[in-house]
């Protein structure tokens, strides 16, 4: 009897024993959630890291006063330094080819009256552009402008951009898209903020050296964010690039981010404005 009563007890603390492990596993935190670079602790955690730039001017170019600029591009092919363009307003969007150095118009295609042009992207040998309000966008080759086919989207179209794999279009708010460059169909979305919460108005947009320069429509500010987590990193201010006597004729807010990799070079310009600025970045 006592034997019998001895193995009961070893067996009970062995039952004890074991649900103590197994309970310390299931409370004992998993690395991997905390690791998750979607998490809320690591967003707050680049959050905390913005930096603000002021700039410095590099270069002036000429820019036609009468170009609404919705979206801007260098082909990275071209050696003789030629900008591709994208306006906008009904009845006078357009897609251009133009002399960087000069300002001098090379080709021109002219959008339909129904259209209100927007962003613009070179994607391999094509073009890409978008339109506002139609939920329409445009696939032309890019030497010729000849239109090659049209796609759909279900939200409004301002700037797009692309990673060398996935196009990304922003629609005006703060969300942004990541679309299949074959199909045209949305593959994933981010939605960007900074310390103060979300950033709406996302406009022109430009792929630089793993992140997205994003202009904010009625600012003179560009955001500069992770297309991993959306989060704001750092924000460019760009305050009295143009000056009060420049901005006589029309000239509208800034919007227009077009980059040179090879030798980090960075230029804006706004709707209606006269001059086309090469920057560089000075934290401040």
């Amino acid at each position: 009897m006592v034997r019998l009563l001895k193995r009961a007890f070893i067996l009970f603390m062995i039952i004890i024993l074991v649900s103590s492990f197994l309970l310390t596993i299931l409370i004992t935190p998993n690395p991997d959630i905390h690791d998750d670079p979607n998490s809320n602790d690591k967003k707050n955690s680049e959050n905390s890291t913005t930096t603000n730039y002021t700039y410095n001017i590099i270069n002036t170019y000429h820019h036609d006063p009468q170009a609404f600029t919705q979206g801007l591009v260098f082909d990275v092919e071209d050696e003789d330094g030629v900008l591709y363009e994208g306006t906008g307003l009904y009845g006078r969007s357009s897609l251009r080819k133009v002399d960087r150095e000069t300002g001098k118009l090379l080709k021109i295609h002219n959008l339909s009256d129904q259209y209100f042009g927007e962003g613009i992207t070179i994607f391999e040998d094509k073009i890409i552009q978008l339109t506002w309000k139609a939920k329409t966008g445009f696939v032309y080759d890019k030497d010729s402008f000849e239109l090659l086919h049209q796609f759909n989207y279900s939200t409004e179209g301002w700037g797009i951009t692309h990673n060398g794999e996935r196009l990304i279009m922003s629609d005006g708010t703060a969300k942004l898209y990541f679309i299949d460059p074959e199909t045209f169909l949305v593959t994933g979305s981010i939605e960007v903020a900074d310390q103060d919460g979300p950033v709406t108005k996302l406009n022109e947009l430009e792929y630089i050296r793993g992140e997205i320069y994003a202009n904010v429509w009625q600012t003179d500010r560009i955001a500069r964010i992770s297309p991993r987590t959306g989060n704001v990193t750092g924000w460019v201010e760009l305050d009295g690039l143009l000056s009060a006597e420049d901005r006589t004729g029309g000239a509208g807010v800034l919007n227009g981010i077009a980059y040179v990799a090879e030798n980090d070079r960075l230029f804006v310009t706004g709707k209606k404005w006269p001059k086309l600025f090469e920057i560089e970045l000075v934290p401040i």
